[in-house]
């Protein structure tokens, strides 16, 4: 039987070329943002100091493409999964050039998703529970479709502070990927799973080099909407089609922060009496920026959580071994929230703690 070391080999060359070409696109992306005007300007909502160039998302899906086209052949419906990719790049892109409404993004999301259920027939076709078999039949279509745009807009209104949206993903990625080695001995499908994950691994980590704070180029609503998809596309393929139940709990779980983010901020501009897509600063990753932290602890904050509750859905899906780790993290982030405290404070032995001196707001 092979081990999982067999399987991180197997994966190996096409998470590598993931990386290597997301990193040669990265600047390519960054030249092509300020030549058509994709630039995000700093001041308002916008903490970054300088304009920086938002069309980074035709990097991740380069890198992600190229990697699937080279090695994932064998992976079904490989083809279809590149299209789409690409299709939803190209579209989202305008809306980086062009500021587009929110209700025509919310109109590609659901044609996109369309395409995908209905044009490639990539759904979900059943949900198991115990003792109960729901085979959704007519219904797949529509689940399937909700799915991929709840996908799309979590991670998009995830995509506030540099390098947050590509880490949390590149997370879930790694979460998919050994949700799917510890289910390949039962279900050989999950090897196409491994592979695309290591592909969506892969070209988060390549950006994350050009993204992380200070970021150099953002992924803008291409980038968001192409992470999103793929990753309600990968579940959907390996996760979601597994009889067990709480099947889905493993993605869902990982992405409960920006799931969650979403959910309250629908409630919350719903309760305000503004649309869904009225901007605020009043998201989880904004509210940590506000409490004083940086850039770069909000996105590891997030970064830690993620793999944690990660770690607790591969420990419901079998790998219980995992809680070990769930618990290291866990520690981690105490140690590590209780050194920026006395940080903050300049704590010392020799000291009383001090106020920590004023910072200056972000816009």
């Amino acid at each position: 039987m092979p081990t999982v070391a067999h399987h991180f080999l197997v994966a190996a060359p096409i998470f590598l070329v993931a990386v290597a070409v997301t990193l040669v696109l990265v600047p390519i992306a960054r030249w092509l943002s300020f030549r058509v005007g994709a630039v995000a300007q700093p001041g308002g909502r916008n903490i970054h100091e300088k304009p920086t160039g938002r069309l980074g998302g035709l990097a991740l899906m380069g890198g992600f493409v190229v990697a699937v086209a080279i090695f994932g052949r064998s992976v079904p419906y490989w083809g279809q999964i590149e299209v789409i990719a690409v299709v939803v790049a190209a579209l989202l892109a305008m809306d980086d050039i062009l500021g587009l409404p929110f209700w025509t993004k919310l109109v590609v999301q659901v044609l996109c998703s369309l395409l995908v259920a209905w044009g490639f027939g990539i759904t979900i076709t059943y949900v198991t529970l115990p003792h109960l078999d729901l085979h959704l039949a007519w219904a797949a279509i529509p689940v399937t479709v909700i799915w991929l745009v709840g996908m799309q807009n979590s991670i998009n209104l995830l995509d506030g502070v540099d390098g947050l949206a590509a880490g949390v993903v590149g997370i879930v990625g790694a979460v998919l990927f050994l949700a799917a080695v510890n289910r390949l001995a039962v279900d050989p499908a999950q090897g196409a799973v491994i592979l695309l994950a290591a592909a969506l691994i892969g070209c988060c980590l390549g950006f994350l080099v050009f993204n992380f704070a200070p970021a150099r180029i953002f992924m803008g609503d291409s980038g968001s909407h192409v992470l999103g998809m793929l990753v309600g596309v990968i579940t959907i393929l390996g996760v979601a089609k597994v009889t067990v139940a709480l099947a889905l709990f493993v993605p869902v779980l990982a992405l409960a922060l920006p799931i969650g983010d979403t959910a309250f901020a629908i409630w919350r501009r719903k309760r305000a009496g503004v649309g869904f897509a009225h901007p605020d600063a009043r998201h989880l990753h904004h509210r940590l920026l506000g409490l004083g932290l940086t850039t770069r602890e909000t996105a590891v904050t997030f970064y830690l959580v993620t793999a944690i509750l990660g770690c607790l859905g591969l420990a419901i899906f079998g790998h219980h071994r995992i809680l070990a780790v769930a618990l290291g993290l866990f520690v981690v982030a105490l140690i590590l929230l209780a050194w920026r405290i006395w940080h903050r404070r300049g704590f010392s032995f020799q000291q009383r703690p001090e106020p920590a001196p004023a910072e200056r707001p972000h816009p």
